[in-house]
């Protein structure tokens, strides 16, 4: 492991312009995740009822404060995602390099764990920024002093999230193989654990979440917010089910179109069906979030403006839905990040495959326009069952609750939006194209 890591700062220290970006990006999503278990560890560590004055209240009594650390924790998902995302397209860009250590002897898991090392000392360098300016805003905030335990909470953060970083980035890296010969492919092992290692995720989000729930709260008040989190899990999980399957079923039914775009979209879902769950998990979940959000934050101002009993603490409420919707945009613009690297990532892999389709003579507006239509297509069902299953989840909640008429706007057109954005940041990715189908990369052929 001593000689891995080295290896991974040498890596990391001669890295070139071009790698840079990929680096800087790991160590913003590693300051992301810092700054958001911080936060969570401050707040967990406020005790009985207290005035707070942040947050219009939101933060004085246990219950409510035991909700936003359970959000604070869950914006972790597509920040996580977002860093193996990063790692993911950084092996690629490295192959020639991790060819030579083949050359050198090193086995295909050594390679994965040089890798992931590099992520993980990206990610230190994030984490000790984050905590710099999380240190600067907490003493510039309060003179209350800290108990020791707050203090050990905050260095085992500091330490956790580069370790947390790493077995994601090798997760990431589970079926990548660089050969001695240059060329990084990706294989399928004989025993998937995929589905075991995100059902053993979900069990422990869930099971921490119940927890914090079960501690904060009488196992009574606690059970509906349980069960609704159950629900968006399942529904998010539906909705990364649907995208996978959508992308094969698409791919085998497209595959003798007369458009040239969308054969070539329906040969790459039809060769790898669940590169599209990979790269939309988090953007899916996040829709069922926002499309529930938009729905009770409409009913909540419908019901304000009909004059509710509740209308004299308003600020509260709308201060809790204001943090909210400011940690489901932040979770959302992640998730799109994630897309968009991971969108990055798959023309890194196939740079060859397009150079020698620009050398024989496809035009780059054609490819172009099949990359769009391979995160168009399967998105589309996708995006529509996660928007049913936010529409669910707002509809059972109103049925049970609201005094007014169901508000339908904004719900129904928040997966418009969020499927405008990912086509938007599928786009942005496109200028890479440019580069990739460059004749030079065939050389290496």
């Amino acid at each position: 492991m001593r000689a891995d890591a080295t290896l991974a700062w040498a890596l990391l220290r001669g890295s070139d312009r071009r790698e840079w970006w990929r680096i800087s990006l790991t160590a913003f999503g590693a300051l992301l995740a810092t700054g958001l278990a911080l936060s969570a560890v401050t707040v967990a560590s406020v005790t009985g009822h207290t005035k707070v004055p942040y947050g219009n209240g939101l933060l004085d009594g246990p219950a409510t404060r035991a909700g936003v650390v359970v959000a604070l924790l869950g914006l972790l998902i597509p920040v996580l995602g977002f860093l193996g995302q990063c790692a993911r397209i950084g092996a690629v860009h490295r192959d020639r390099r991790l060819a030579g250590l083949r050359l050198a002897g090193a086995t295909p898991a050594q390679v994965r764990r040089i890798a992931a090392l590099e992520s993980g000392l990206a990610c230190l360098a994030g984490t000790v920024l984050a905590l710099c300016g999380f240190l600067v805003l907490l003493l510039a905030a309060t003179h209350t002093a800290r108990p020791p335990l707050v203090w050990l909470g905050y260095a085992l953060v500091v330490l956790a999230v580069p370790v947390l970083a790493v077995l994601v980035s090798l997760l990431a890296l589970r079926r990548i193989v660089a050969s001695p010969l240059g060329p990084v492919r990706r294989v399928r092992p004989e025993r998937s654990r995929t589905g075991a290692a995100f059902t053993a995720t979900g069990m422990l989000a869930i099971g921490g979440t119940v927890a914090i729930l079960l501690v904060s709260q009488r196992p009574s008040a606690a059970l509906f917010p349980i069960v609704f989190l159950g629900a968006l899990a399942l529904s998010g999980l539906a909705a990364v089910s649907i995208a996978g399957a959508s992308a094969k079923f698409l791919g085998n039914r497209l595959a003798d179109s007369s458009n040239p775009a969308v054969l070539i979209a329906a040969g790459r879902l039809r060769h790898d069906p669940w590169a599209a769950s990979r790269t939309h998990a988090a953007v899916l979940l996040m829709t069922v979030a926002s499309v529930g959000f938009m729905g009770l934050w409409q009913l909540t101002r419908a019901e304000l403006a009909a004059g509710a009993s509740w209308a004299s603490n308003a600020d509260f409420y709308l201060g809790g839905y204001h943090l909210t919707g400011l940690g489901i945009l932040l979770g959302l613009v992640i998730s799109l990040g994630a897309l968009a690297v991971g969108t990055a990532e798959s023309l890194a892999t196939r740079r060859r495959a397009l150079a020698a389709q620009a050398a024989a003579g496809v035009p780059q507006s054609v490819l172009r326009h099949a990359v769009l239509l391979e995160s168009a297509l399967p998105l589309a069902p996708a995006v529509l069952l996660a928007g049913i299953g936010g529409m669910g989840l707002y509809a059972a909640y109103a049925s049970l609750m609201a005094t007014v008429p169901m508000p339908l706007l904004l719900p129904l057109l928040t997966p418009l939006l969020v499927y405008a954005t990912c086509l938007l940041a599928t786009a942005g990715t496109l200028p890479l194209l440019r580069r990739t189908v460059r004749p030079a990369e065939l050389r290496y052929e």
